[in-house]
C-alpha cells in the first residue's frame, strides 16, 4: 500500500501508483449490451489512466484552466468522469460533480451556488445543461465529452500561478441541508486522500490484500462514497473499482459473479431486492470476501450473510467526512444498528442538546473529531458561501453530526435517527425543507410538513402533509376533483425536483399542528405510535416516482 505523506496532492499520488501498480487494472465497467456506452465493457490499467490523465491535462493547460478554476462534470458514471477528474486535481482545478437527476432549477442551483468556469457534458445530457443556463444567472460554457479536443473554450479567466498543494479544494460535493438548498461541501486534496487511507486500514475483516482487490461499487460518481472513499482506496492498494452506471436489481449479482468482485458495496434496498429472489446455487458462487454499506434491515442481515456468505459491515460516514465508522470487528453485532467504534482519528462523543456527554446506554446526538489539538483535521474545509453554517456545524469543537445513536457498554454505536430534518431514501439525503418549500410553490398550496416514513424497500419514503388553500380545499368535493389534484401536485414536484424527492405518499390535512410562533410541529402531527402509512385518506403515490430518462425532460413524463 502506497503511504504518502501529509502534502501530498491527487496528482503525486497518482504518479506513484501508475510507477508501482502500472499494469494493474485500475477502473472497470463490465459488459453490458444494453447500456448506450462500453457495451463490451471497459478496462483501465494503471498506466493508461496516467497517460490519459497526462493528455487530458495538456489540453485543459492549453486552453488556460488551472490552479483556481472550478469546472462541473456532468459526465454520470462514466470511467471518463474519474480521468477528467484526476487530470483537473493534477492541474488545481476543483471539480462539481452533477447529479444526473437534478431537474433544470436545481442544476441552475449548482451553477450559480458554485460558479463554475466550465462544464464537461454528455451529448446525450446537453438539452438538460441548456435548459439549466436559461434558469441560471451564471452562463458558463460547456465542452461536449465526445468532441473534447475541439469544443474546449478558453478559460475566461486567468489561472493562479502555483501548484496545488494538500490543502486545495478538489471536489465540491453537494449534500442536503436543513434550510432547504444543498450545502457545497469543500473537500480537499488532503481529505479524499486520508479518507481513502483511512478506509484500507481499518484491519479486522476489512482487509486490503497486497494484490490488491476489485471493489464492485453500484453509487454514482457525483456520490462521496464511489468517487473518493472506494476509488482513493483502491488508488492507494493498487486495486481496482468495478464502476457500474447504477444499480439494477436484475443485473447487480450477476455483474458482481463475472467481475470477480472481491469487495462490494451496498444500500439496504440492494440487500432487501436479493433477498426476495428465489434461491440459487449461484448464491455462494462469487469472490466476495465482504460488503461495505449501510441501511440493511436487522432482520435480513444474518439471513443474507447465510445465503449468500459473506458478511455486510455496516458503516458510518457523511460527506462532511467520510472516514467511515465500521462494525468491522469479530464478534459482530449482526442484526442490529451498530456501525462500529470510536477510533484514532475519529473521536466520538454523544451528547444532549446542551452539548453535555450523556452516559452510556443513553440516546445524544454524535458528535465527532480528529482530536483535541487537531480537531478538523482531514475533514471537509467548510461549506462553500456559507462560513456562518460551517461554525455552526463546529460549535463547542466537535462536528455536529445530526445523527441520533446510543452508545453501549463496549464502546459500540448503535445508529438510532437523525435529529436533522433529512429522509434517507435509497442512499440519496432528501431535505424535508427542499420539499416542502417546492409545494409552497403551487397555488393551491397553503402549508406542507414533509417527513420521512419508512419504506420496506428503500429504507425511507417521503411523506408530505399538506394543507390546501380554500378554493382548492373547497373544489376537493367535486368527484375525481382529488385524483386530478394528486397528479397535478405530483407533476409540479418533478418539475423542480429531481424524482426522488417527489411525495411518495401525500396526506391532505384541513390544519398542521404550530407553535405560538408559527413553527411546524411534526412529532404533533400523527402522535406517539401511529404509523403515518395507516392513516385514513393517506395516499400512495410511490409507482409514479422513476426516473425520467429522456433527454431534456423537466418532469411530467414517467418511464
Amino acid at each position: 500500500m502506497l503511504n504518502p505523506h501529509e502534502s501530498a496532492t491527487i496528482g503525486d499520488v497518482l504518479q506513484e501508483a501508475a510507477s508501482a501498480f502500472g499494469d494493474r487494472p485500475l477502473l472497470v465497467t463490465p459488459p453490458n449490451a444494453a447500456r448506450s456506452y462500453d457495451p463490451q465493457g471497459r478496462t483501465i490499467t494503471y498506466a493508461q489512466a496516467a497517460q490519459a490523465v497526462q493528455g487530458l491535462m495538456a489540453r485543459y493547460r492549453q486552453a488556460g484552466y488551472g490552479q483556481g478554476h472550478r469546472i462541473a462534470l456532468f459526465l454520470e458514471s462514466r470511467l471518463e468522469h474519474m480521468l477528467h477528474k484526476l487530470a483537473m486535481n493534477a492541474l488545481g482545478i476543483c471539480c462539481v460533480p452533477v447529479n444526473p437527476d437534478y431537474r433544470p432549477r436545481e442544476l441552475a442551483y449548482l451553477i450559480d451556488h458554485a460558479h463554475v468556469d466550465l462544464a464537461i457534458v454528455l451529448t446525450s445530457r446537453k438539452p438538460d445543461w441548456d435548459a439549466a443556463i436559461e434558469e441560471a444567472s451564471w452562463r458558463p460554457p460547456c465542452a461536449i465529452l465526445e468532441e473534447f479536443d475541439t469544443t474546449l473554450p478558453s478559460a475566461s479567466t486567468p489561472a493562479r500561478h502555483w501548484s496545488p498543494t494538500a490543502d486545495t479544494p478538489a471536489s465540491i460535493l453537494y449534500t442536503s441541508g436543513t434550510t432547504g438548498r444543498p450545502k457545497g461541501c469543500v473537500l480537499s486534496h488532503r481529505y479524499e486522500l486520508a479518507a481513502g487511507a483511512y478506509y484500507a486500514t481499518r484491519g479486522g475483516l476489512v482487509d486490503f490484500r497486497p494484490e490488491g482487490e476489485r471493489i464492485y461499487n453500484p453509487l454514482p460518481l457525483f456520490h462521496v462514497n464511489a468517487s473518493i472513499l472506494s476509488f482513493y482506496a483502491a488508488l492507494l492498494t493498487g486495486s481496482c473499482q468495478i464502476q457500474t452506471d447504477r444499480f439494477q436489481p436484475t443485473r447487480w449479482w450477476q455483474e458482481v459473479r463475472e467481475t470477480r468482485a472481491t469487495i462490494v458495496h451496498y444500500l439496504g434496498v440492494i440487500v432487501q431486492m436479493l433477498c426476495v429472489q428465489p434461491p440459487s446455487p449461484s448464491d455462494k458462487e462469487h469472490s466476495v470476501r465482504f460488503g461495505m454499506g449501510a441501511g440493511v434491515e436487522p432482520q435480513l442481515h444474518a439471513a443474507f450473510e447465510e445465503r449468500f456468505g459473506f458478511p455486510l459491515l455496516e458503516l458510518w460516514g457523511m460527506t462532511e467526512n467520510v472516514r467511515i465508522l465500521v462494525d468491522n470487528i469479530p464478534p459482530r453485532q449482526v442484526g442490529t444498528r451498530a456501525f462500529g467504534r470510536a477510533t484514532p482519528g475519529i473521536e466520538v462523543r454523544v451528547a444532549n442538546d446542551a452539548g453535555a456527554e450523556v452516559p452510556d446506554g443513553t440516546l445524544g446526538e454524535m458528535l465527532i473529531r480528529h482530536s483535541a489539538e487537531t480537531p478538523r483535521k482531514d475533514f471537509f474545509s467548510g461549506y462553500l458561501n456559507d462560513e456562518v453554517a460551517t461554525e455552526a456545524a463546529w460549535r463547542g469543537g466537535w462536528f455536529h453530526t445530526g445523527d441520533v445513536v446510543l452508545r453501549d457498554a463496549t464502546g459500540m454505536l448503535h445508529f438510532v435517527e437523525r435529529r436533522k430534518n433529512i429522509i434517507r431514501r435509497s442512499g440519496e439525503n432528501i431535505a424535508a425543507a427542499e420539499v416542502e418549500a417546492w409545494l409552497l410553490t403551487h397555488p393551491d398550496v397553503e402549508l406542507a410538513a414533509v417527513m420521512a416514513v419508512p419504506d420496506d424497500i428503500r429504507e425511507e419514503e417521503v411523506l408530505a402533509c399538506i394543507v390546501l388553500k380554500p378554493h382548492a380545499a373547497e373544489a376537493l368535493k367535486t368527484p375525481g376533483a382529488e385524483a386530478a389534484l394528486l397528479r397535478t401536485l405530483f407533476e409540479h414536484c418533478s418539475q423542480g425536483l429531481a424524482y426522488f424527492k417527489a411525495p411518495g405518499w401525500v396526506w391532505f390535512t384541513p390544519q398542521i399542528p404550530t407553535t405560538g410562533t408559527q413553527k411546524i410541529q411534526k412529532h404533533s402531527i400523527f402522535g406517539a405510535g401511529v404509523d403515518p402509512r395507516s392513516v385514513p385518506g393517506m395516499h400512495d403515490l410511490r409507482a409514479w416516482k422513476k426516473r425520467d430518462r429522456t433527454p431534456g425532460a423537466q418532469g411530467g413524463k414517467r418511464d
